[in-house]
């Protein structure tokens, strides 16, 4: 069974291109438009790893992992921050890795592989 990537962004083009990325590389995946939708899918789907937007309309980035920080089952989850913000970096302390959008998709797989391994 692949290992799951929850895509945590409020953009649409930026989760599908996302997906297309994880799909192309032999990952399952799930998405969520923001940090309250993703818990409820943090529980249901149980991912190996999350990419998280730090602004978004509802619940941002960095509130959405505190809440994660404090869940003990998912606070070790590895997380790569895709922001648009400069100084993204700074708000996801335990963060594996930053990627600024726009960014090449084999900076994100390279760093999934570092942080899970292949999909498989």
């Amino acid at each position: 069974m692949a290992k799951k990537v929850l895509v945590v962004d409020d953009d649409p083009e930026i989760v599908k291109y996302i997906i297309k990325i994880l799909d192309d590389n032999g990952y399952e995946n799930c998405s969520a438009s923001d940090g309250l939708e993703a818990m409820d899918k943090l529980k249901a789907e149980k991912p190996a790893l999350i990419t998280l937007d730090l602004e978004m309309h509802e619940e941002w980035g960095p509130r959405f992992y505190r809440k994660l920080t404090q869940e003990e089952e998912y606070k070790d989850t590895p997380i790569i921050v895709v922001t648009g913000l400069s100084g993204g970096q700074y708000a996801v302390r335990k963060a594996v890795a930053t990627l600024s959008k726009p960014f090449e998709p084999e900076e994100l797989v390279k760093n999934i592989k570092k942080a899970i391994g292949p999909p498989e």
